[in-house]
């Protein structure tokens, strides 16, 4: 049986179920493509990104079900991160958030890395198209890929 849940803004007592859902993702999807030691397993940890999402809580908001699975922030209409717990994907945690996002926010546009075809196709499936439009990723040379929801 699944337990009701809520999409709510979040709170300062989120911060380490965030930061650890973006450590884990990012470890676990985007280590094997940029293979940074330093990057992904010195600077990125659990309390720095806690300190750095503090004074961006008014764009957080958490899918949160007794336990918080997973997150989006959203900038406007833009979705700057959206992250499930891996362990929990594909229980329609991110298809909720997405969702939200676009009812209540009408996002309608984000950048994917252009090799993390698995985010890409999820995004299709949600009415997201890639632009054509790309840039490169800060200080790599991997692209990302601006998709937009077709209206």
């Amino acid at each position: 049986m699944e337990n009701e849940f809520v999409i709510r803004k979040a709170v300062r007592g989120d911060l380490s179920r965030i930061a650890e859902i973006q450590v884990f993702n990012y470890r676990l999807y985007f280590y094997p493509i940029f293979q940074s030691d330093e990057y992904y397993f010195d600077e990125l940890r659990v309390p720095s990104l806690m300190q750095a999402y503090e004074a961006q809580l008014d764009s957080l908001y958490v899918y949160d079900d007794g336990v918080v699975k997973g997150f989006i922030k959203i900038e406007g209409t833009y979705i700057a991160r959206l992250f499930v717990e891996p362990v929990l994907q594909n229980a329609s945690i991110g298809s909720r958030l997405l969702a939200y996002a676009v009812r209540e926010h009408g996002a309608d546009h984000l950048w994917a890395l252009e090799k993390n075809v698995k985010a890409i196709r999820f995004y299709g499936r949600h009415g997201f198209t890639a632009t054509g439009e790309k840039k490169l990723e800060d200080g790599t040379s991997e692209y990302l890929v601006l998709l937009k929801r077709k209206v």
